[in-house]
């Protein structure tokens, strides 16, 4: 009998992200595997044996850390949270899915519907959030399949040069290639004919796309690694940074977990036991901050991002499709490239909007009735099905005259 968490690995399992991740990874090893049998054979030389061993070590630190990063998790805020201190319970947000006050670092995911802990992005690859548990597995499993698909992209120019080269017989006027011919070495390796030539060049592009992909990803990992931050902690320092110079308000923000050395930083994620420091809740801070400077600084921006959200009423109905065909070609080929949702509209609706792009928008639709369940709808809709709802900030009602914004 399978248990629950047998049940949710397998899960994890049965989405696009790792179905694909997973094909490049098998397609890449296996077609390298054989090349090499072909350039370099393993039994032969020590050379050949290096080879081949080496590549089997790529694919299989590769997929340990791989499942390691999708089975670990990047470890979940308790349900229920609360900090030791009620009167700190002022300086945090509070999750109404999770019924629990968000901790420092930590982010409610839509996509696991929990609060995590430390959390620098859902990943779709891994179908999995990347956090406190997981980012250093996640963050070598970038590391490693890039430097795995250098040394396989290597192979296939090796196997695809030295299989051509005796197959190619050279003429004054035309070069004639057969691709059926026997090789020239009489042992009995794996045949070399068009079909494997193709998967061959097919697994090449695969491991060059691969290694560009992924290594700009560990780039960025990395950089985030070394000043002890997440993907979503640099964006709330950038809007920290707006938000002060906006208000003017002579304020200076510093990122509290900055603990000033490049080395102690990378010591936050990466421990010699492979087990993160801390519990995930409370971190050190350096010098000036205390535990709630950054949790302050995202309350502050909530109240500002009320401040400055537009109330938009519907005006058409939308589905909640990613590529509506009904509401135009630019609305269409212009679609949010994000895994955040899109809401569908009914006419009258009334959204608060707080961001967009130029056919899109992104916002939370306005609760009327208690029977919604105090549910929260956000997500991008597309801006032609709606228009600016002028109101009396005192009565609430709709202004006379309105006008579709532009």
């Amino acid at each position: 009998m399978m248990g629950p968490g047998a049940l949710q690995r397998a899960r994890r399992l049965c989405h696009w992200g790792p179905a694909v991740a997973l094909a490049v990874v098998a397609v890449c090893s296996a077609t390298a595997m054989a090349d090499a049998a072909l350039w370099y054979w393993p039994l032969d030389t020590a050379g050949g044996s290096v080879n081949f061993v080496m590549l089997l070590n790529w694919t299989v630190m590769i997929l340990y850390n791989y499942f390691s990063a999708m089975f670990v998790g990047p470890g979940y805020v308790p349900l229920g949270w609360t900090p030791e201190k009620s009167q700190d319970c002022m300086y945090l947000q509070y999750c109404k899915v999770c019924q629990s006050y968000k901790a420092p670092r930590s982010h409610h995911c839509r996509k696991c519907n929990r609060c995590v802990m430390k959390m620098d992005h859902h990943c779709p690859w891994i179908n999995n959030c990347c956090g406190y548990q997981n980012h250093a597995s996640f963050t070598l499993f970038l590391l490693l399949a890039p430097l795995g698909c250098i040394h396989a992209s290597f192979i296939f120019i090796m196997t695809m040069y030295t299989q051509l080269y005796n197959r190619i017989s050279f003429g004054w006027s035309s070069v004639k290639i057969d691709m059926s011919a026997a090789k020239r070495d009489p042992r009995p390796i794996i045949p070399f004919g068009l079909s494997a030539f193709a998967a061959s060049l097919f697994a090449l592009g695969l491991a060059l796309g691969t290694t560009i992909a992924v290594g700009m990803l560990f780039i960025i990992q990395m950089k985030v690694i070394l000043t002890n931050k997440t993907s979503i902690e640099s964006w709330i320092e950038e809007k920290a940074k707006d938000r002060i110079q906006y208000y003017q308000t002579g304020e200076t923000f510093i990122f509290p977990y900055d603990m000033g050395s490049k080395w102690k930083n990378f010591r936050q994620v990466f421990t010699w036991s492979g087990i993160p420091e801390g519990d995930g809740l409370d971190w050190p801070v350096r010098d000036g901050c205390h535990q709630y400077s950054l949790t302050i600084e995202q309350l502050k921006q909530k109240a500002d991002k009320r401040v400055r959200s537009v109330r938009y009423r519907a005006i058409e109905d939308y589905s909640g499709v990613c590529c509506p065909v009904t509401k135009g070609v630019k609305t269409f080929f212009t679609t949010p490239c994000t895994e955040e949702p899109r809401i569908a509209l009914s006419k009258g609706d009334l959204i608060l909007a707080t961001r967009g792009l130029k056919h899109w928008m992104y916002g939370e639709k306005i609760l009327i009735s208690a029977a919604d369940g105090g549910v929260r709808e956000r997500g991008w809709f597309p801006r032609k099905c709606v228009e600016k709802y002028q109101y009396d900030s005192e009565t609430d009602q709709p202004v006379d005259g309105e006008k579709k914004s532009k």
